[in-house]
């Protein structure tokens, strides 16, 4: 079986496992991987363990190195170039007039391609844009559209809780969430207690969900609840 790490490149973000043989490696150790979009900066959040094949996306990339002092250098420049590729952004959005707004900047660590995350109420052409950025970056760029939870996750807030956004504090992916969960808790329907800062349901509808059984008449109760049903006495 293959040892690998978990690696996360983002606080909340996704965990992706990274061919780990031969580099001895800890929890919340910083590493330098080869990923499809290039050579990525991450931390370790699973430690190594051999898993089995079918649990895992082959073909694996590899952890190249750990990082050095040299790439945690390299990584914090790369987050004030993207604050500065921020701007200049904005100000082309505004220039050529499109309807877009700019939520994140991403620089990959080797600098080979800056991706620019955005909302948008429909299809963009922004070809004459990523012509202007690649002229002035000199790298590869890419646009990428997204929905309105990932807006929240990457802007982050502060739910009705009063609690940081589950999406951009721990949650790795989202889960579905239905009208059905909050149903099954006996929560207010009313949409503007049920959904969260992005305008769609709360994620921590799923929370409790799977602790609900299905009684009479297909109503889910809660664990332990009586159904109203009565054992056949023994005879």
């Amino acid at each position: 079986m293959p040892v690998v790490v978990g690696v996360r490149f983002k606080p909340a973000g996704k965990i992706y496992y990274f061919d780990n043989e031969g580099i001895p490696l800890q929890l919340g150790d910083k590493v330098i991987v080869e990923t499809v979009r290039g050579i990525e900066f991450g931390q370790v959040v699973i430690g190594c363990r051999e898993v089995e094949e079918d649990q895992l996306v082959l073909p694996l990339k590899k952890v190249i190195r750990k990082a050095t002092q040299e790439d945690m250098l390299q990584h914090q420049e790369n987050r004030t170039r993207e604050a500065e590729a921020y701007a200049v952004c904005e100000a082309k959005i505004k220039e050529h007039r499109l309807p877009m707004n700019l939520i994140d900047v991403e620089y990959t660590f080797d600098r080979g391609k800056i991706i620019f995350y955005f909302t948008a109420e429909g299809r963009v052409d922004f070809r004459e844009l990523v012509r202007d950025l690649a002229s002035i970056f000199r790298t590869r760029i890419e646009l990428r559209q997204i929905g309105v939870r990932d807006e929240a996750k990457m802007l982050g807030g502060i739910g009705t809780c009063g609690r940081v956004l589950c999406c951009c504090s721990f949650l790795g992916d989202f889960a579905p969430v239905s009208i059905r969960m909050a149903k099954d808790q006996n929560l207010s329907l009313n949409p503007t207690k049920i959904s969260g800062i992005c305008g769609r349901l709360m994620c921590c509808l799923k929370y409790e969900s799977d602790c609900y059984d299905t009684g009479e008449e297909g109503k889910k109760k809660p664990h332990g609840e009586k159904t109203g049903r009565t054992e056949k006495p023994l005879t």
